[in-house]
């Protein structure tokens, strides 16, 4: 949901900062999102997807386009969004030379609807896929919470993950503190209300990419409910990497957005100094440069995608 630059004390003045820089960050969406109004990035290219039963798992939406005989990139979103929302205007520039995939995590758009949530399980998710898809091996690609997911998927199964990319994220989330947990799980209770009079968008209200692309972000962001920000909240503090990325032993590189207030850059550079080899590409855009900074960061995106793809064929 929210991330802030470091963990601190569990006390009343941390409480307090962390529902400030909650609603900051509430506001920051807004305004975002209105900018997204007036310039929206194209829905363009947008590749048609399936649901995909994992059994044992539950029933998730992927997509799957772009060079099946490429190397596989697997491209994993932020929290509160879905994969292509995330990822629409990044992935036309990778399907010429790559296999593309896409999920939604769980709870997430079409995601699994589990009785909890956790990125462990995310990261599991993403190699019933691959298996399902007869995807051997693949660089898994992550922005923000995704970025989290992609290193569980590199920790927990690392003989299916040849390289990493990570976007605007760290090697933890602010929601390790426990004021700033706190004040988010309040607010996940308070959205459950929400999720009771607001309906769910249908399939084909979802796949219809030619509508504007205001309204078909919105029915995008509609499809994960707000009620789950708590949960999504908590597993998100669950992770910490900072123990075992040294270990990290595949091509990687980290995508740093410069003037990101959600993930602060000196977070994001964690990754740089702790994961050997990685190399580090510029965006000079906030969180949401994904979308809203999408001129800015798709290049450096795909720059990262093809020196990690070109090691990793070197490996």
């Amino acid at each position: 949901m929210t991330e802030s630059t470091a963990a601190g004390p569990d006390d009343g003045q941390s409480t307090r900062s962390g529902l400030r820089e909650t609603a900051n960050n509430g506001f920051g969406r807004v305004r975002r999102g209105a900018r997204h109004a007036l310039r929206p990035h194209p829905v363009e290219h947008v590749p048609a997807g399936r649901r995909i039963d994992l059994p044992g798992r539950g029933t998730t939406y992927i997509t799957d386009s772009g060079n099946p005989d490429g190397p596989a990139v697997f491209l994993l979103h932020s929290v509160s969004t879905t994969g292509l929302l995330c990822w629409y205007p990044a992935i036309p520039e990778l399907q010429k030379d790559y296999r593309v995939l896409t999920i939604d995590h769980r709870w997430h758009g079409r995601g699994i609807r589990s009785d909890g949530f956790s990125l462990a399980d995310c990261a599991d998710d993403v190699v019933a896929v691959a298996d399902q898809l007869g995807v051997d091996t693949f660089t898994a690609a992550g922005f923000s919470m995704g970025g989290g997911i992609a290193q569980l998927t590199w920790r927990r199964h690392p003989d299916r993950v040849d390289g990493l990319v990570l976007c605007s994220t760290g090697p933890y989330f602010s929601s390790i503190e426990p004021g700033r947990l706190a004040a988010e799980q309040r607010i996940g209770k308070a959205l459950k209300v929400a999720d009771k009079v607001l309906p769910t968008p249908s399939d084909k209200r979802l796949d219809d990419a030619g509508r504007h692309p205001v309204a078909w972000a919105l029915a995008q962001v509609a499809s994960t409910p707000l009620g789950h920000q708590g949960e999504f909240s908590a597993a998100m503090a669950e992770f910490d990497s900072r123990l075992w990325l040294n270990e990290v032993d595949v091509p990687s590189a980290v995508v740093v957005s410069t003037r990101d207030k959600i993930v602060a850059p000196e977070r994001q550079q964690l990754l740089v100094d702790a994961i050997p080899g990685a190399q580090r590409f510029d965006v000079d855009g906030g969180h949401a440069c994904c979308v809203l900074g999408s001129e800015e960061f798709v290049p450096q995106f795909a720059s990262a995608v093809g020196a990690v793809s070109r090691a990793a064929v070197k490996a």
